[in-house]
């Protein structure tokens, strides 16, 4: 075991008994940038500058209640024997899936009241969540979880990545694979792919989908690299099953509101 290569410090900053956690901070980051992108750009398609924030204000709250919710069900042996950590979200435990759920419940019912279109809003979310999914990645990384299984230090060498996520993927004595550096790049091609998309003017709701259907494989594949998945059975990992789904389910809808004549209007209508 190599003594030298210590961890980064996962905290950001002491405030007298308070103390924040580059895990947040990373995330906020990410919300922030996240609005002020949808934020402009609902303006551009008509909509009034407070839609977002208000949205925002409501989805993300519920989406980190239910992220954390999903996950500590699915770990619940766990967390059964240790109730007093299930608040402790600044230590990991965000299932992604979770909170996607919240938020999506969330705008549905968001815009229901405000007598707007889910889709396009959600066309409209679309690059801010994958974008914000993107840099909430390294939050994991300053936690030194979400990684894959074993490896060398040459194989991390031969990726040409920086010093510092190298020392930072070892852990206990040994090197491992950086999941989540793949799956952050994978969010951000997704997100440089959903704003040419916007150019091409899909119809209403299939930007959305096509945001479902790009994360949903990228997270497929890169799961299966990880030491650290919720299981739903000894072999099944959760987040590899409710890729599928998600990836039929949007395909599905995809196809019936073209079928049905739901998808008339177009993006930048």
């Amino acid at each position: 075991m190599d003594t030298s290569i210590q961890p980064l410090d996962r905290v950001f900053l002491h405030l007298g008994p308070i103390t924040i956690y580059w895990y947040g901070v990373i995330i906020g980051t990410g919300v922030l940038l996240g609005l002020w992108l949808a934020t402009r750009e609902a303006v551009k398609r008509g909509l009034s500058k407070e839609t977002f924030v208000d949205l925002v204000l409501l989805a993300v709250p519920i989406a980190i209640v239910c992220a954390r919710t999903y996950y500590v069900i699915f770990e619940w042996d766990y967390y059964s024997k240790h109730l007093s950590e299930i608040p402790k979200i600044w230590e990991g435990g965000l299932a992604i899936h979770g909170g996607l759920i919240g938020a999506i419940v969330t705008g549905i019912v968001f815009a229901k009241r405000r007598g707007l279109s889910f889709w396009k809003l959600a066309d409209i979310a679309a690059p801010s969540i994958i974008l914000g999914q993107a840099i909430g990645r390294w939050g994991n990384f300053m936690n030194q979880e979400a990684h894959g299984g074993p490896v060398t230090r040459e194989f991390l060498e031969s990726l040409r990545l920086p010093e510092f996520i190298i020392n930072q993927m070892y852990i206990n004595g040994q090197y491992y694979h950086p999941t989540f550096l793949y799956e952050s790049i994978w969010n951000f091609i997704g997100f440089l792919l959903l704003l040419m998309l916007r150019r091409i003017n899909l119809r209403r709701g299939e930007l959305f989908l096509s945001y479902v259907i790009w994360y949903s494989i990228g997270r497929f594949f890169i799961e299966g690299m990880r030491t650290d998945s919720l299981m739903l059975t000894d072999t099944l990992r959760i987040a590899q099953v409710m890729s599928i789904l998600l990836i039929l389910l949007a395909v599905s809808i995809w196809i019936v509101r073209r079928a049905k004549g739901l998808a008339e209007e177009r993006y930048l209508d």
